[in-house]
């Protein structure tokens, strides 16, 4: 550390040892410079940095309005679209992994999807799919779209697998992302479908 003693003294030293004035609280210190005011220092150095980070958690308004604004946008480009989405508050596991976004130069949604494979307990995310895709061609890649029945939610709705997930997202509500169930025509006996009645038996066919 340097002392000055006049304005004069402390310019000269600041040009001379590109100095701005400001102690460097994390300098090195040898064990024989080391005193209970270096201790101190430290201390004090520490539950600055503890309390920076305190407040930075703390501060909702940097970072808020923005997701806010965020949220509120894809909530009104899916109400464009009939589909009436739903967003849960900050923290929740469904809301932190959600990577949907609408592309405003494609003026589509390119959603964030989560597949459901209850036979076989087997469950992938599919990241940036376009709503103008076929469902047929999401499942490609996981199941031949010919053995398989796309449904959604605990009392499923069936969607068509030639229709784009745009057209089978309408009218419905989706919370943060669709999470599609897809099953085996056989194993949609026990599945009660809406807008069905459930003393039928029920198949879903493609």
């Amino acid at each position: 550390m340097k002392y000055s003693c006049s304005l004069a003294c402390v310019k000269k030293h600041k040009a001379l040892f590109s100095c701005n004035g400001i102690r460097e609280k994390a300098a090195f210190v040898s064990m024989n410079e080391f005193s209970n005011l270096t201790l101190l220092s430290d201390y004090r150095f520490l539950e600055d940095g503890g309390r920076m980070t305190d407040c930075a958690a703390r501060d909702t308004i940097s970072h808020k309005p923005k997701s806010n604004r965020f949220v509120n946008f894809l909530r009104n480009r899916a109400r464009r679209c009939k589909i009436y989405l739903q967003t849960l508050p900050i923290g929740f596991t469904k809301r932190r992994e959600n990577s949907t976004f609408y592309s405003n130069k494609e003026q589509k949604f390119y959603w964030h999807l989560k597949l459901i494979f209850p036979q076989s307990h087997a469950k992938f995310t599919e990241q940036r799919v376009p709503d103008d895709k076929p469902l047929c061609d999401i499942l490609k890649t996981y199941i031949d779209p010919q053995e398989c029945d796309p449904v959604k939610q605990q009392r499923y709705q069936e969607l068509d697998a030639n229709k784009s997930l745009l057209d089978n997202l309408k009218g419905k509500v989706v919370i943060e992302y669709p999470t599609l169930h897809v099953v085996l025509r056989k194993f949609t006996t026990d599945m009660v479908i809406l807008g069905q009645n459930v003393n039928k038996g029920i198949r879903c066919i493609f």
